[in-house]
């Protein structure tokens, strides 16, 4: 058996892999194959190959992953860590105050409470008085803050801005433009 182990190395350095990757189809050309360049030239030609690597396959992964989505394992068995590293305090109460004060700005918005009866509930909210929505609303019925809107502050909410009309669009030019109009007129006699 004739020894090609030089080859072998010239091959992976050129390939950058390791030996044991390397692929050759004996033949007379391989023996006879001394220079880096003549190696190349085997591997152009496909006498010299380079295997591919196995990778660890990610379709369990995947499959895994698309019933974590669906919210399956996700029970005690399954849990690593505390609860609060799952879902930290802070996290917690971000969220809650932030959906508290979308509701408060909803309802100030619409007209339905007073500025200072929304900077009340605010600072309340702030204080973590309320548990949830249900709670504020329940706290807002029973205090009588909420209040039937005035219908023209329901109309401006609803009604789109009118598109201006320009002077020019309807033939006419403005009193600004014809004052302004004078003014560079008299100046030209002048000089």
């Amino acid at each position: 058996m004739t020894n090609i182990a030089s080859q072998k190395r010239m091959a992976a350095e050129i390939l950058k892999c390791g030996k044991s990757r390397i692929r050759i189809t004996l033949g007379k050309d391989v023996e006879e194959a001394l220079t880096r360049e003549d190696v190349r030239n085997l591997i152009r030609k496909g006498s010299i190959k380079k295997v591919q690597k196995k990778g660890s396959s990610r379709a369990a992964a995947r499959k895994t992953l698309a019933q974590k989505k669906k919210g399956r394992r996700k029970g005690m068995g399954s849990r690593k860590g505390r609860m609060r590293a799952r879902m930290p305090r802070k996290k917690e109460w971000m969220t809650s105050v932030k959906t508290l004060r979308a509701v408060i700005k909803d309802l100030r918005d619409s007209g339905r409470i007073e500025r200072k009866d929304y900077r009340l509930l605010y600072r309340r909210v702030k204080g973590g008085m309320f548990r949830n929505k249900k709670h504020i609303m329940l706290y807002i019925k029973e205090h009588e803050l909420l209040k039937v809107p005035t219908k023209p502050a329901v109309r401006a909410a609803k009604k789109p801005a009118a598109p201006k009309k320009s002077g020019a669009a309807k033939g006419q030019q403005s009193p600004k433009s014809k004052a302004g109009d004078k003014k560079t007129a008299t100046m030209k006699t002048k000089k």
